[in-house]
């Protein structure tokens, strides 16, 4: 096994795990916290709470391991919460710690678009399409700008550093769509549900 996907029981796991094989990537699921130091990559899903997500990768004895992974320069990719918990608080659970690896918190989508009677709803649902503020990061090559990916969520990552947005999109405004720093990365949108473009983003990540 290449690629460990963190099976602690919540988060899209099934779906992700295949769609890393549908593109010919060596990846499968695991219960087993020691697999991750002996892995090259290592994918963390994760849909619903934030602090629940926390709660279960922790009661499954993930977190010490994945951190000493990602600390030894194993690449992670985070996706949807798996990407929120990357950061170091979220709104939804404000007594909750994420794993800190990315500076800044998770906020709800809030303010005037989502207000009055032609409000935008939350949570998010649909496609939306990827920009990219800089030279797009490897996670990227072959994705053109404007490529459309499917989105899932109430809140996004807000990062205390800007240069670790790697990806934006709009939704009453624009927020982070994708971050990274290193060998730590992540997509809020789901890659394995946004066919052609996120196919080949999983591609591009068993491949750096």
């Amino acid at each position: 096994m290449d690629i460990a996907v963190i099976d602690y029981g919540i988060g899209n796991l099934r779906s992700a795990e295949k769609a890393l094989q549908r593109v010919g990537l060596d990846a499968s699921l695991t219960t087993d916290p020691a697999a991750l130091g002996r892995v090259k990559k290592i994918v963390l899903p994760g849909v619903g709470n934030f602090g629940e997500c926390v709660k279960k990768l922790g009661e499954q004895g993930f977190t010490q391991p994945l951190l000493a992974a990602v600390r030894a320069g194993t690449p992670l990719l985070g996706i949807c919460v798996g990407l929120q918990m990357l950061f170091e608080s979220s709104e939804e659970s404000p007594k909750s710690k994420g794993l800190g690896l990315l500076k800044g918190r998770v906020r709800r989508f809030s303010g005037g678009a989502f207000e009055g009677p032609e409000a935008l709803k939350v949570p998010h649902i649909g496609w939306n399409a990827l920009e990219f503020v800089a030279r797009p990061h490897p996670l990227f090559n072959g994705i053109a700008p404007g490529s459309f990916v499917y989105f899932v969520h109430s809140y996004y990552a807000c990062p205390e550093d800007a240069g670790t947005v790697l990806a934006s999109s709009e939704y009453g405004g624009p927020f982070c769509a994708a971050a990274g720093a290193g060998n730590v990365m992540g997509t809020q949108f789901h890659p394995e549900k946004s066919q052609t473009a996120g196919l080949a983003i999983l591609k591009n990540f068993g491949e750096m």
